[in-house]
């Protein structure tokens, strides 16, 4: 099969691997389309070594497993790869375990699939495994709970609007810039909900998201940062309560000692689905058996009968012409930042001389 290997200077090299077989509890999957994220060129850069960074996988099964039973060769599905492992899903075949494998439906496009599996599961981690007290969203509230996400018109940002929406999570306070027409129509504006351009300066981003609890009560216990980067968590932290707020911040390794001690800290790390030593706080204080994994195994059925049901909706996204011939200058365009609102996808048939 070929399969492009990304360079530290995001260069693409395409080459010959063998398709790979599949462990007990693993899915072999003809990959029709990827997705990428801004990890895939940050994974190569900063730690200098050359690898298969995919991770969103939309396509075929080809081959399960000994232990997986859910899945049979000619399913259309869509998955999460286990970052950092070999099986990328820049490649005609890419693997995954199958409990961050899901079903899509009929109706759903491979494209749009393909957006889904690391920025849904990294809102969700977030909002729920990260974040404490937020309702789930088979469980909604009925009282007024503020919540900032900022970074909104990112994947990330948008599937955590669609899930606190389901979750009856208002108002949310939304911080965005070029994609805030975009994000106009996720919110609900009947209950609360507004988007804020951070353009416009951080005394006034700060201002407006003050502005906009007010009526509320004035406090707001909740934020997750979905670029956690460039002043946002800052900013953020001077509107959360200084006794009771909580942020989930998505970039893990950072130095974030300038958040308030009073304030808690939960950094959002998406592999946590496929590992087992980065246990959650609710597992480590009770010594649960279940945690990180079963929450993965769960929301990614959740994500597939959202699609099934009409009540979830993958990210806008542009198909990079030229399939993985195009990773190239798309992980370089995602590291300039000129993407917004969008996700870059590669349709992999495209490819030359496959």
């Amino acid at each position: 099969m070929k399969e492009a290997i990304v360079q530290p200077d995001l260069s693409v090299n395409i080459i010959d691997s063998a398709i790979p077989t599949p462990r007990d509890d693993e899915v072999i999957t003809k990959v029709v389309v990827s997705g990428s994220n801004p990890k895939d060129w940050k994974r190569p850069v900063v730690g200098g070594s050359p690898m298969n960074s995919g991770d969103d996988i939309a396509g075929i099964v080809h081959q399960v497993g000994s232990n997986v039973v859910e899945f049979k060769p000619g399913d259309r599905v869509a998955a999460f790869h286990e970052m950092m492992a070999p099986g990328g899903s820049f490649a005609q075949y890419a693997v995954s375990w199958a409990h961050t494998t899901f079903h899509i439906p009929k109706n759903t496009s491979f494209e749009e699939a393909a957006t889904i599996p690391l920025a849904a599961m990294t809102s969700a981690v977030g909002l729920y495994q990260r974040l404490e007290g937020l309702p789930l969203p088979w469980h909604p509230t009925t009282n007024s709970i503020p919540l900032i996400i900022y970074g909104a018109a990112s994947a990330v940002g948008a599937f955590a609007i669609q899930l606190a929406q389901l979750s009856n999570i208002h108002p949310l306070i939304c911080v965005a810039g070029k994609g805030i027409p975009f994000v106009e129509g996720l919110i609900d504006k009947s209950k609360g909900d507004v988007v804020l351009d951070y353009r416009e300066g951080d005394e006034n981003l700060v201002q407006g998201m003050k502005n906009a609890v007010e009526k509320f009560g004035g406090k707001v216990e909740y934020a997750l940062d979905a670029i956690s980067e460039k002043g946002s968590y800052q900013n953020v932290c001077k509107v959360l309560d200084q006794q009771t707020g909580q942020i989930a911040v998505v970039l893990p390794g950072k130095d974030y000692s300038d958040i308030p001690k009073s304030i808690k800290l939960r950094i959002t790390y998406v592999g946590a689905v496929h590992e087992t030593f980065d246990k959650n706080e609710f597992q480590k204080a009770t010594g649960s058996k279940t945690g990180n994994l079963e929450f993965g195994h769960i929301m990614y059925r959740f994500f597939g009968r959202g699609l099934q049901e009409g009540w979830l909706k993958g990210h806008p996204y542009e198909v990079v012409p030229g399939g993985l011939n195009g990773v190239s200058q798309a992980l370089k365009d995602l590291k300039d930042g000129k993407a917004s609102a969008v996700k870059y996808v590669f349709k992999i048939d495209e490819t030359e001389r496959l």
